[in-house]
C-alpha cells in the first residue's frame, strides 16, 4: 500500500532536515539489488563467508563504476538498471513523498540511480571519532537513502547533523551549485564537533535529506557490509534556478513546506 507523508512527517523534515520512513522498499527488488551486488564483487569478498568481508580491501580499485578503496565499496554498475531505478526512485511510495515535498509533476523523470554504496566492517579495531560531516557538490535538491540490508546502530549508517541545512544554505553564493562561502568551512568544523545522528535501520527502510544538510557516512563496527542506494531528486526548472542566490525564503521551491 502506498504511503504519503503527513503533517508531521513535513514539519520534522522542514526542521531537522532529514527524514526516515520505515518499511518502504520493495523486498522482492532488494532481494534482486543485494544479488545484483555480489556480480561485481571483488575476489576477496566471499558471499557465504562473512570472514571475508572485514575490510579493508587488499587491492583498490580505480574504475568508477566499481570502485573500491580502504572500507568503501561504490558499484555504480547496476545504477542503470531499471529495476534499481523501479526500487528507489519510482517506487510509488518514494515518487509520491517527493512530489508531496517538491510539487506534483515537477520532478525529473530518473533514469538511473547513483548505485549500490557499501561499507566493509571495521573488525576489531579502536572505535573512531567522526569524520564530521560535508555539503554534497552537485546541484539537486532531495536526496534519498535505502538500505537494502539491515544496518545496525554503529553500522556504517546514513549519518546527519540535525538543523544544519539552514546554515548551510546560506552559505553558499547560490542555491543549489557548489559556490561555497568562507563561512562554509567555519560552520562545517562547527558542526563537525557536535554528535551527528546515526541512521541505522531495516532493509527496506529509506531516509529523505535536504541537499544543503550536513552529512556523511558513518564507521561500521557491526559485522554486516552496509549496503545502502541513492538517488538525488531535481526539479524541471532547476538549470533556471540553481545560480540564484540562497532565497530569503529557503523552501520557495518546496511546495510542500512553508516556513512557520
Amino acid at each position: 500500500m502506498q504511503q504519503n507523508l503527513d503533517k508531521e512527517d513535513i514539519v520534522f523534515f522542514r526542521d531537522n532536515g532529514y527524514l526516515i520512513k520505515r518499511k518502504i522498499l520493495n523486498p522482492k527488488l532488494m532481494a534482486q539489488a543485494r544479488d545484483r551486488l555480489w556480480d561485481g564483487a571483488p575476489a576477496q569478498l566471499d558471499r557465504r563467508n562473512p570472514s571475508t568481508w572485514v575490510g579493508p580491501f587488499l587491492e583498490s580499485s580505480e574504475d568508477k563504476m566499481n570502485a573500491q578503496n580502504n572500507y568503501r565499496w561504490n558499484y555504480r554498475e547496476p545504477g542503470s538498471e531499471q529495476f534499481m531505478v523501479n526500487l528507489l526512485p519510482k517506487n510509488p511510495s518514494i515518487w509520491g513523498m517527493a512530489e508531496q515535498l517538491l510539487g506534483e509533476g515537477t520532478l525529473v523523470e530518473p533514469d538511473r540511480i547513483r548505485g549500490i554504496y557499501c561499507t566493509l566492517p571495521y573488525g576489531n579495531v579502536e572505535k573512531k571519532a567522526s569524520t564530521g560531516c560535508h555539503v554534497d557538490a552537485h546541484p539537486f535538491h532531495l536526496g534519498v537513502v535505502g538500505y537494502i540490508d539491515d544496518v545496525l546502530p554503529e553500522g556504517g549508517s546514513f549519518m546527519v547533523w540535525p538543523g544544519s541545512h539552514r546554515t548551510f544554505y546560506y552559505d553558499f553564493h547560490s542555491q543549489y551549485k557548489n559556490e561555497p562561502t568562507e563561512q562554509y568551512e567555519v560552520h562545517r568544523r562547527e558542526f563537525s564537533r557536535l554528535p551527528g545522528v546515526d541512521c541505522h535501520g531495516q532493509a527496506g527502510d529509506i531516509i529523505f535529506w535536504h541537499h544543503r544538510i550536513g552529512h556523511t557516512a558513518s564507521h561500521n563496527y557491526s559485522s554486516n557490509i552496509r549496503q545502502a542506494i541513492l538517488y538525488d531528486f531535481t526539479k524541471n526548472d532547476l538549470p533556471e534556478t540553481m545560480e540564484e542566490p540562497p532565497n530569503e525564503n529557503m523552501w520557495r521551491d518546496w511546495v510542500g513546506i512553508t516556513d512557520d
